[in-house]
């Protein structure tokens, strides 16, 4: 069985809003890896209609892109996609998947099915998988801003607090500060 890991940008006052990190040649390339290091990708429907505006036509070469930011835009055409939806069906994008039904159950059969593990990039498709006890890891990347405002990572709440094992953390050059914990239970 894989793991399902939440992965996402924040800032120091943990708003999750995509144009508040710094998005450069560095924090493209920690996310190329995570990706690399995943069997699938695992977003709500926001999140992916926010990504196939844009990512799609990177792959293709229909829009500039840096060597780092081409890279994460290639492996992500390529990369398993799976999105829960209540309100969509069709997902064109190369390698895209519905997910419907059962919440619960979908998306333990994906990490079952899934050894490499899934990685989770939608804050509140996370706070719902949370709710559930599904999520095992996560890897945010912590960007030195502080955003003033919303939306906030967990911003509906959780039942009860999560307790979590620090694995790793890595500055780096642009001075986000990637962090890796790993869920507690019992």
């Amino acid at each position: 069985m894989g793991l399902l890991t939440f992965s996402l940008n924040l800032t120091l006052d943990g708003c999750v809003d995509h144009q508040e990190g710094i998005a450069d040649d560095e924090t493209h390339t920690f996310f190329t890896r995570l990706m690399n290091e995943s069997g699938a990708m695992l977003w709500g429907r926001v999140t992916y209609e926010m990504m196939e505006g844009y990512w799609p036509a990177v792959a293709r070469g229909e829009e500039k892109a840096p060597p780092a930011i081409l890279e994460w835009a290639v492996k992500l055409e390529a990369k398993p996609k799976y999105v829960v939806s209540s309100t969509r069906t069709d997902f064109p994008w190369s390698n895209s998947h519905h997910i419907d039904g059962d919440l619960y159950t979908q998306v333990q059969n994906l990490k079952d099915s899934t050894p490499a593990g899934v990685l989770l990039g939608s804050g509140k498709l996370a706070t719902e998988l949370d709710r559930l006890d599904l999520i095992d890891e996560y890897k945010f990347l912590v960007h030195p801003r502080i955003a003033g405002h919303g939306p906030t990572l967990y911003q509906s709440g959780l039942p009860s607090t999560r307790r979590l094992e620090l694995i790793s953390s890595m500055p780096l050059r642009n001075g986000a500060v990637a962090m890796h914990y790993r869920r507690v239970r019992g």
